[in-house]
């Protein structure tokens, strides 16, 4: 099975600060980095160094050279990332002294995906081979339609979570990877405890994997429901933690693990990504997770 991630590549602005600046505040910056980013190249490579076959496509500008770079350092195949006039989307992230993060983010009107350009992709795809969808890109409607025509399974990580989620095919969806805030936006549900329930009555036809910060994550799938706790450590930056979370249990899953094994998997990639700084810098290898459930620790 190949992994097509459809998906943003950003450039990402990082600075640290001791807290997120308030509407009328000037703050000075305690550091500043310029990392690569974007969910979709996050996931990609985070794919990638769980051992998955993984193609990624998407738009760059003419600043977007380290974008396919290290997707390519990385193992992911590039050959379907087209370069458009214009700059490359990127991101003002702020990080502050416990590791959380907000994040501003902005694309021109060149890096829209034409149905053309789904065209050119999915000629390369078919029965057997998945799709990853973020809901940073436009157009996902066509590309889930697309990959469901050719008997592809279609994984969706809904975020961020905002109205641009509501009109698109969802019952298309084999496989939800979302966090407890983008599960309560598709449900309606408050109540932490029922969102789970709320989605599968909603989808009962898909896989649900709900991640739950510190308390960890939960799937349902075929009516068996599987809890993971997290391994501790002190964040850093949480920046691509359910990014990392979603490559390596999809990669686990479609390596024919069992959904107890992905999940601990996931769980002890993203404990090991959020001790360190930045986004995809900060997503461990294979061997580095196993070494570390061996050992019983991130």
């Amino acid at each position: 099975m190949r992994i097509l991630c459809l998906g943003s590549m950003n450039l990402d602005y990082v600075y640290g600060v001791q807290d997120f600046v308030k509407a009328g505040e000037t703050v000075s910056a305690l550091s500043r980095d310029v990392c690569c980013g974007g969910k979709g190249l996050n996931q990609s490579i985070a794919l990638s160094k769980a051992g998955a076959p993984v193609w990624h496509a998407g738009l760059l500008g003419e600043d977007g050279a380290p974008l396919r770079a290290v997707l390519e350092e990385n193992g992911v195949s590039t050959g379907l990332v087209r370069e458009v006039p214009g700059p490359s989307s990127h991101t003002v992230i702020q990080v502050d002294r416990n590791g959380r993060n907000c994040i501003l983010f902005y694309a021109h009107d060149g890096l829209r995906i034409t149905d053309a350009y789904l065209d050119e992709i999915f000629s390369r795809f078919g029965e057997g081979d998945a799709l990853l969808l973020q809901n940073e890109l436009d157009n996902a409607a066509g590309a889930m339609r697309r990959a469901k025509a050719r008997g592809m399974k279609v994984v969706l990580n809904p975020s961020p979570a905002d109205e641009s989620l509501l009109p698109l095919p969802l019952e298309l969806v084999d496989c939800f990877v979302l966090n407890e805030h983008e599960g309560a936006f598709l449900t309606g549900e408050e109540d932490v405890s029922r969102v789970l329930d709320a989605l599968h009555a909603k989808f009962p036809g898909a896989m649900l994997v709900l991640t739950l910060g510190e308390k960890g994550s939960v799937c349902l799938a075929d009516g068996v429901r599987v809890e993971q706790g997290i391994f501790p450590v002190r964040a850093v930056d949480t920046t691509a933690a359910g990014d990392t979370f979603t490559g390596f249990f999809l990669a686990a899953l479609l390596a024919g693990k069992s959904v107890p094994d992905c999940l601990r998997r996931a769980a002890m990639a993203s404990s090991i990504a959020v001790s360190r700084s930045g986004a995809a810098p900060s997503i461990p290898g294979l061997d580095e997770v196993e070494r570390a459930l061996a050992a019983g620790k991130a």
